[in-house]
């Protein structure tokens, strides 16, 4: 089959100077392991890494930065510090009946009840302890668990099949131009607010503001968009400033009938994928319905998870079996 096979090396980047040398930075590990049947292992399995980490450094390349390796030098991390969108999203309420109908049309409809308004942090601390960006996968001890497509569909009712939107990133001026075209506002509104909000994102309060500024217009389409840009810097695209959203994703808003083909489900994995969203946090609520988004149903007061750190998620997760996994 030699002959019929094309060449592709020339089409394989040369990704060697991408990877750091973590080499000099880890302990050696050369000592005689026996394997299962008593034999010892080969020199390949000898090879550098990590006391209760990788044995190959090459593979989990930022291990030294993550906080697993913290955690495996006895050192205590404090829970991480989440921010909710929840409240934002419950601020700018259901839209109006005509701008409702806007919203069907591009499938995104589930979100307006998708909210998760208070995080538990030991709860996605013990899980970002075991995300590694490089495998997109959590490391237990039953194996390695990642979020799938069908996660994404069940939890969050988003179509996962359909065309892909190609995002790329904006520039000053483009960001402007979509912010005069899309939302119609003047392009020196437009530029004082991305000025002020860090170049290409706008905030997401004044996204609000022009939402209900074209409601009162009867600016149907324009205030559509206006919800929408609002809504999936809440949900799907949410980030950790908390306050900003990114205009490039006004781009799949530009005509509402061609955003009901994309695969909205595709791009909030990609997304988590990059950002490790607390959508997961969904996965563990009992209060599961097939006809309404997961996240809709965690509804955790502060009082409930004051005090709860992520030790005792950290233990449960040790204990895991591969009977106690779905």
């Amino acid at each position: 089959m030699t002959a019929d096979a094309p060449d592709m090396a020339e089409d394989v980047p040369d990704m060697a100077e991408d990877v750091p040398d973590m080499a000099e930075d880890a302990p050696k590990m050369t000592a005689n392991v026996q394997g299962d049947d008593g034999a010892e292992r080969s020199h390949v399995d000898d090879a550098e890494g990590f006391p209760g980490g990788p044995r190959d450094p090459s593979v989990l390349t930022s291990f030294a930065d993550h906080v697993a390796h913290a955690v495996w030098s006895g050192q205590e991390r404090p829970d991480l510090k989440l921010v909710s969108h929840g409240r934002k999203v419950t601020l700018i309420g259901r839209p109006v009946l005509e701008v409702e109908g806007l919203v069907g049309v591009t499938g995104l409809s589930p979100l307006i009840d998708c909210s998760v308004v208070t995080g538990d942090p030991g709860l996605i601390s013990a899980f970002v302890e075991r995300w590694h960006s490089e495998t997109s996968t959590f490391h237990l001890p039953v194996g390695e668990l990642t979020i799938t497509l069908d996660d994404v569909s069940s939890l969050l009712h988003l179509p996962i099949t359909g065309a892909l939107h190609n995002f790329h990133a904006l520039s000053a001026e483009e960001a402007i131009f979509l912010l005069t075209k899309l939302l119609e506002v003047s392009a020196e509104e437009a530029r004082a607010e991305t000025s002020r909000s860090r170049g290409t994102c706008v905030q997401l309060g004044w996204v609000r503001d022009i939402y209900e500024m074209r409601c009162q217009a009867r600016r149907w389409i324009v205030a559509a968009r206006a919800y929408l840009l609002h809504l999936v810097g809440c949900t799907l695209f949410a980030n950790k400033s908390a306050t900003y959203v990114h205009v490039v994703h006004l781009d799949a808003f530009r005509d509402l009938g061609q955003s009901v083909g994309y695969a909205w489900g595709i791009a909030a994995l990609c997304w988590i994928y990059e950002h490790f969203s607390s959508v997961h946090q969904c996965v563990t609520d009992d209060a599961y319905q097939e006809t309404s988004p997961c996240a809709s149903w965690w509804l955790t007061s502060k009082a409930h998870i004051k005090g709860i750190t992520g030790a005792p998620y950290r233990a449960r997760c040790d204990a895991l079996t591969v009977t106690d996994v779905s």
